[in-house]
């Protein structure tokens, strides 16, 4: 199966990121490799380090961008299979330590790992509960489900899920593993419908929907590696670089958000006379409010609709 993935918000991610013919720049989520087709367009001489911690994402951009990983003795795009987590780590170990000139995130799940059944994100297909994006991890869906308290597993599906019968839920999965432990997508699916009302079923697309967004987030822990990386994001850019950041649900947009405000508004004492360069702000804000996809965009790929883009520079 060919990794082919519509990428959200294209021209806005990467022309916002201003691309330098020589410049540096980082592509946090490689996936199908659609943004960073368009940056390398962009730039000349430059370099681009592709992450994804999918081993399948990276065998498949191997054999789609073999002409540019072995073009030279430095060629332009380079592959990690890593988490985006540790972004430092791997760029020293690749010699780039003066920093880089931009970075941009994809978040969330490609379309490949819900359209391959095996991959268990979606509750479209049957097959064993996983959800790694990583799958040299250990943790999975499975293990969340069979063996979490009720107390645990509820907490995740509120936290994460934002799902209001999470509870009821929790505690007709406890239920039911008493009996026999729930393998699969399916199984967990039929789980879940028992446990939410008729009335509520009707409604609101797919009951099984929330819970599998919440364990999918809490198997591949997306938000804490979210905030990680980040962090060091901001501090690897140099003056003037630009990192911009798509997100798809509120939790990942209000990190982002945060993350953002944290280092574009600084508070000074009362009676400072000058501002020392440590509380100085480091980012600017490029854009106010999230930018979002164009009807023409929204028309053409139902990912994009709820899809927030922001961008920061490096002062």
């Amino acid at each position: 199966m060919e990794f082919k993935h519509t990428s959200v918000l294209l021209h806005e991610t990467i022309d916002n990121l201003k691309p330098k013919n020589d410049g540096l720049y980082v592509d946090a989520t490689f996936g199908g490799g659609g943004h960073a087709k368009y940056l390398l367009s962009k730039i000349d001489s430059g370099t681009l380090v592709g992450f994804d911690q999918d081993e399948y994402a990276i065998k498949s951009a191997k054999l789609n961008f073999a002409s540019l990983l072995k073009s030279d003795s430095d060629p332009k795009l380079k592959l990690v299979h890593d988490n985006f987590s540790h972004l430092e780590s791997n760029l020293v170990k690749l010699g780039y330590t003066t920093g880089i000139d931009g970075i941009y995130y994809d978040l969330g799940v490609s379309s490949p790992q819900f359209d391959q059944a095996g991959r268990g994100f979606s509750y479209r297909f049957n097959a064993r509960l996983d959800m790694r994006m990583d799958q040299s991890q250990d943790l999975d869906a499975y293990q969340l489900v069979n063996n979490l308290s009720q107390k645990d597993l509820a907490n995740i599906l509120y936290k994460y899920g934002d799902e209001k019968f999470s509870r009821q839920i929790a505690h007709q999965i406890v239920e039911r593993r008493r009996k026999k432990p729930i393998e699969t997508t399916f199984k967990l699916v039929d789980v879940i419908k028992d446990a939410i009302p008729a009335f509520a079923r009707r409604t609101g697309g797919h009951p099984a929907k929330k819970t599998f967004q919440a364990l999918r987030v809490a198997v591949n822990d997306e938000l804490d590696v979210l905030r990680e990386s980040l962090e060091e994001a901001v501090k690897l850019l140099r003056p003037q670089g630009r990192i911009s950041v798509i997100t798809f649900q509120s939790d990942e947009d209000k990190i982002v958000k945060n993350i953002f405000k944290k280092y574009s508004e600084v508070e000074v004492p009362r009676g400072m006379p000058m501002i020392p360069d440590s509380l100085k702000p480091k980012l600017r804000l490029v854009n106010r409010k999230p930018i979002r996809a164009s009807q023409s965009e929204l028309d053409n790929n139902n990912r994009s609709h709820s899809a927030k883009l922001r961008v920061a520079e490096k002062v």
